[in-house]
């Protein structure tokens, strides 16, 4: 250590330290501030913790550090940071304080969401926060187990006006996925200088300068290296240098240390050592309970912690986790066997029944029905607390111990399944194969096949999971009605997705299995939605749109349970979208964004907002499409993604004709490389650019995007609309042959549909492939119908075309009218390209256009503009942060700026304010 002013600083550590400092003062201040450490094992991550927290002054401290035996073993690490503000627990909303509450064994309940639980943490240290600014310590970050990980990284990026700072440890190349995108600092190694000074600080007696060279060399500027390689040298190894073994890896060197200390204890105290790294939660009541049942007196912990290996106070701690782990390794099998026997007997069934069936496993040398039925049990009482990393780690372990091949075999599969809900794929598909070794029965086959096609899409591609799921519908036909009604829902959901499958299963095998299958039980509106879109594919649209049309009326106006609407309404919103069905596609998916919502599921929400984004642009609310694309920013922000808020921008940008976002947004979600290939993709990127380059008269790369986006017609969705934006640019072009047959293609899918959205828009379509009378009759015709229907985008646009083909005939009068309207229209929704095409036409015409004023909304960022509209609407501030998933204080901190921009001084004054934005540019 080196003095300098306040206090004390870590040889070599300056920077790191002063980094730190800073993060202390911001939140000393009043702010958030959040860092990840990271650097190799022995760095000195956990001493720069220790300087953080005597700097902390006024704060107040929360630690907890990862174990890497308690890494399947669900909310371990968070119950350890939260366990010192449980008393906190009843001040937060019902919902996060039932979610965590279950999550920690507190209370029974169905197994919550994991970003549920994250918000419930996020708003209890907001409420803890609110005394005293708060500092959360975070030790051995790579061994927390999975959720604990997932929910602090989520905490870590909601984090912002609340006095809370984070810093978590973690080695080099670990949680890469989970901590992506959050302040890091790389502590690297100590230089040879600090390094030589360190070794002789801690060296007593004369140390060969040979020796120290080499020290110094081996350690490569690890302060952990350099404290322990000498303890491992005689004194004549220190004076001379003689007897050094040729070089190992430096982690190997650091822990054969270690066990060449603990094998030098005595035997009694080496298993006390055994007992404390056997059961990392350090209650010494447990510990002395344990040493009781093996016959070790408690002061046979004295010798180690004489040479300061463990340190036993109100908790059991060791120095460094390597000695827990050399103390573990120098044990015999049979030593650790007895230990962890004596550990679940010293454990409390009620209290603690998992912990007890773990180390009761542990325990277990072969075979054992009774341990394995155990080891069930306690993971459907993990999965019941939403831990599914740990009920997995049960069910693998107990198909370990169990005796019986065919009960082997279903819990492998029990445990693949767990496996792959906690996004362990591989390990999910290890499990599977070897429960296929087992005699599973065609039931438990089926189910395998299906689990298999499940994993494939979600870790791989659509293209590749779409054999694998029609396998596994097939087979489960005459073993599961209902589950195989599902699979083909999903499969069909898939093929949709794959779209220019080049090979191998096609959307038309999907659509031809799924109309040979027997009826499901009910409800009816599954096999009607299911089998109409089969039809549309393996005959033609007007084929399958009537049922179609009756299931989406039934999923508007019957009653839904929570797993129903999440599984059903996706494909019923896509679903209506193709249909020209604008009220149900509006409905639907609000009601999908509604329930994903309440339930916290982020793995639907996404999909969800994408759905009702695209509503709420062609309803031209694209004040609202932004509130929605905030929140998309928000989970974007919480999972690490950056897919789904590019997504939802691509989907908006391009009718606002913003050319850098729009592009940015189409390159990012082109370049995805989970998602690279699939067809829906690729055919939502070239959508979006034909409408952004229709909106900006680029018209020859509108027509190389929009022939492009509408190769694959049964995708159906954004490869119809590419129709509509092809017949433009080919129309304007001078590709009229080209124009007009696509739009021949378009009317005769409108007829099928009917309507006043769909021949509205086939109407729009035709007249720019028609000349003189017939021409306007259509425009009228398409003007007329439009106009009766909520898609503002689609009407204001056949204005557009009606007023461009009046001015080049010559009739500015009539034309002034229809591009007047559509000028207002697209620029009070902010389709500003657009609306720029309307304004030069209008100019054109010799019209004088005024100049429209500022929307008060363009003040707002997009946040701002989602928290001041929904605070408007009533909502309170722990509300809006449940919706936003963000802390009540930092929706306070959002207001406070909300209210400075617009000049106001309360909610109550926001609703009407932003009414009178919107009507000011009216």
């Amino acid at each position: 250590m080196a003095s300098r002013d306040p206090g004390p600083q870590l040889r070599g550590r300056q920077p790191e330290c002063e980094t730190l400092d800073q993060l202390v003062a911001t939140v000393q201040d009043g702010h958030s501030s959040v860092l990840v450490l990271r650097g190799e094992s022995g760095i000195g991550k956990t001493a720069l913790l220790e300087h953080v927290r005597a700097g902390a002054s006024g704060c107040r401290i929360a630690r907890a550090a990862g174990v890497e035996s308690e890494m399947e073993l669900a909310f371990g690490g968070l119950h350890q940071l939260c366990a010192p503000f449980l008393d906190h627990l009843g001040r937060l909303p019902e919902p996060q304080r039932d979610a965590l509450g279950t999550a920690f064994g507190l209370s029974a309940g169905s197994a919550p969401d994991r970003f549920l639980v994250g918000l419930a943490v996020l708003s209890l240290l907001a409420d803890v926060a609110e005394k005293e600014p708060l500092v959360c310590l975070i030790d051995d970050a790579q061994w927390l187990d999975r959720v604990s990980a997932q929910t602090l990284a989520f905490v870590a990026r909601r984090l912002l006006a609340e006095p809370i700072g984070l810093v978590l440890a973690v080695r080099e190349s670990h949680l890469e996925a989970e901590l992506t995108g959050l302040p890091t600092l790389e502590v690297g190694r100590l230089s040879d200088s600090d390094a030589r000074a360190l070794l002789d600080s801690v060296t007593p007696g004369r140390l060969d300068e040979r020796v120290r060279d080499r020290i110094v060399a081996e350690a490569q500027g690890n302060p952990l290296a350099l404290l322990e390689l000498p303890r491992g040298l005689t004194p004549a190894e220190l004076a001379g240098g003689f007897g050094r073994p040729d070089a190992r890896p430096l982690a190997n060197q650091i822990e054969q240390s270690f066990l060449r200390r603990v094998r030098s204890l005595p035997a009694a105290t080496q298993r006390l050592l055994l007992i404390a790294a056997s059961e990392p939660v350090g209650d010494v009541t447990l510990l002395t309970r344990a040493a009781e049942l093996l016959g070790i007196d408690a002061g046979a912990a004295a010798p180690a912690e004489a040479v300061g290996l463990i340190t036993i106070g109100t908790r059991v701690r060791f120095r460094h986790p390597l000695v827990r782990s050399a103390a573990y390794r120098v044990a015999a099998p049979e030593d650790r066997q007895s230990v962890h026997r004596a550990l679940a007997d010293a454990t409390d069934p009620r209290a603690d029944p998992e912990r007890r069936a773990w180390h009761l496993a542990n325990a277990t040398a072969g075979p054992d029905e009774a341990v394995a039925a155990e080891l069930a049990r306690c993971a459907d009482r993990a999965q019941a607390r939403g831990g599914v990393a740990a009920a997995a780690a049960f069910l693998e372990r107990a198909a370990e111990l169990t005796p019986d091949p065919a009960r082997r075999g279903s819990r492998a599969l029990a445990a693949a399944r767990a496996k792959h809900q906690a996004g362990g794929y591989d390990a999910a598909l290890e499990l599977l194969d070897a429960a296929e070794l087992s005699p599973l029965d065609e039931r438990e086959l089926a189910r395998a096949d299906l689990l298999r096609g499940q994993i494939v899409l979600a870790s791989r591609s659509a293209r590749t999971a779409l054999p694998l799921l029609l396998k596994a519908a097939e087979r489960l036909e005459p073993l599961d009605p209902a589950l195989a009604r599902e699979t083909y829902r999903d499969a069909l959901y898939a093929a949709l997705t794959a779209g220019r499958v080049s090979s191998g299963v096609q959307l038309l095998d999907v659509a031809q299995a799924a109309l040979a299958a027997p009826p499901g039980p009910p409800p009816a509106r599954d096999d009607l939605l299911v089998n109409g879109l089969a039809l549309m594919t393996a005959e033609d649209f007007a084929a399958g749109l009537p049922m179609v049309r009756q299931a989406l009326a039934a999923f508007r106006t019957e009653d839904l349970t929570r797993e129903e609407g999440l599984g059903w309404l996706p494909l019923a919103s896509r679903m209506a979208f193709n249909t020209w069905d604008f009220d149900a596609y509006m409905t639907l998916s609000a009601r999908l964004i509604d329930l994903a919502r309440e339930m916290g599921a982020l793995s639907v929400l996404p999909s969800a907002i994408l759905l009702h984004v695209s509503a709420q642009v062609l309803a031209g609310e694209l004040t609202v499409a932004d509130s929605l694309a905030a929140e998309a920013a928000a989970i974007g922000e919480a999972t690490g993604s950056r897919f789904i808020p590019q997504y939802v921008t691509m989907v908006i940008e391009p009718w606002r004709g913003r050319e850098a976002s729009a592009r940015q947004a189409i390159d990012t979600v082109t370049r995805d490389t989970v998602l690279r290939g699939e067809g829906k993709v690729m055919t939502a990127t070239q959508w979006a650019t034909a409408v952004l380059c229709n909106g900006l008269g680029r018209y020859e790369e509108a027509y190389v995007a929009a022939e492009q986006g509408y190769e694959n017609p049964q995708e159906l969705g954004l490869a119809i609309r590419s129709m509509v934006e092809l017949v433009e640019a080919a129309a304007r072009s001078g590709r009229q042959a080209r124009a007009a047959e696509v739009a021949r293609r378009l009317d005769e899918l409108a007829q099928s549909a009917g309507g006043d959205y769909a021949l509205g828009m086939s109407a729009a379509v035709r007249a720019q492939v028609s000349e003189g009378p017939a021409a306007e009759a259509l425009y009228r015709e398409a003007v007329e119908r439009l106009g009766r229907t909520r898609v503002v985008i689609t009407y204001a646009r056949a204005r557009l075309l009606y007023g461009e083909w009046l001015r080049r005939e010559n009739r500015r009068v009539d034309a002034r009218e229809q591009l007047g309207v559509a000028y207002e229209t697209l620029s009070q929704i902010g389709v500003e390209a657009f609306a720029e095409r309307a304004r030069r036409e209008l100019q054109a015409t010799g019209e004088t256009i005024r100049k429209r004023p500022a929307d008060v909304g363009t003040t707002l960022t997009a946040q701002e503009a989602q928290i001041a509209r929904l605070a408007g609407d009533g909502l309170t501030n722990p509300e809006i942060g449940a919706q936003l998933f963000i802390s009540p204080h930092t929706v306070e901190w959002h207001l406070r700026k909300v209210f400075a921009k617009l000049g106001i001084a309360s909610r109550k004054q926001i609703r009407t304010t932003l009414l009178k934005g919107t009507a000011a540019t009216a």
